[in-house]
């Protein structure tokens, strides 16, 4: 991990630290846990709170298409420093929770969902928008993938219920700091 990325992430965490999960961009420990299951068969991959690139990157080394990952920032911080990075992929400035309402894509053609989001510091009602928002876009099958630094999915049951998900935790590492986890959340039935 360079000091071009944890300068910036750092200045971001001690500005907002509720937004800001971490004190650092994730490890490469993590970063592989994240995208063990995504492929440039994948599909359009979206990103939330991409932050300086660390699983951009990692989806990048997964045979992804820069073409295919539309990144979602909301530190107004870090959109420089990804369309410089990524020139190929599509930086959307914007609050993950409006996804539902804004139309990134036609129909469902997302295959994989990865966040970088601190949604255990959020609302509950924020919680289920950036779901609710993510899963309108997954094609049947497709999958959301989530970092964690609890002890659980950082998405409560009664959530996960409301919307028809299930959470199952596909890693843990202890070489990243904090240590975290990996969660894949998937629909529980067949999408209609």
């Amino acid at each position: 991990m360079s000091t071009a990325d944890i300068l910036p992430f750092f200045r971001a965490w001690i500005r907002n630290p509720l937004r800001v999960a971490a004190v650092a961009p994730s490890g490469p420990a993590v970063s592989s846990l994240m995208v063990q299951g995504i492929t440039a068969e994948t599909g359009p991959v979206i990103e939330l709170g991409p932050g300086t690139g660390v699983f951009t990157r990692a989806l990048l080394g997964r045979g992804v298409r820069q073409q295919d990952l539309t990144l979602i920032e909301y530190g107004s911080e870090f959109i420089p420093l990804l369309q410089r990075r990524f020139p190929g992929a599509r930086v959307l400035w914007m609050d993950a929770a409006w996804l539902r309402r804004e139309k990134l894509f036609e129909g469902a053609p997302v295959g994989a969902v990865v966040s970088g989001l601190g949604l255990l510091t959020m609302p509950p009602e924020k919680v289920f928008a950036i779901l609710d928002g993510s899963f309108a876009y997954l094609r049947p099958g497709g999958a959301f993938y989530q970092i964690t630094y609890g002890p659980h999915c950082s998405v409560a049951d009664v959530i996960l219920d409301r919307l028809g998900l299930q959470a199952t935790c596909i890693g843990q590492t202890l070489r990243n700091l904090p240590p975290a986890s990996v969660y894949r959340i998937s629909r529980r039935y067949p999408h209609v």
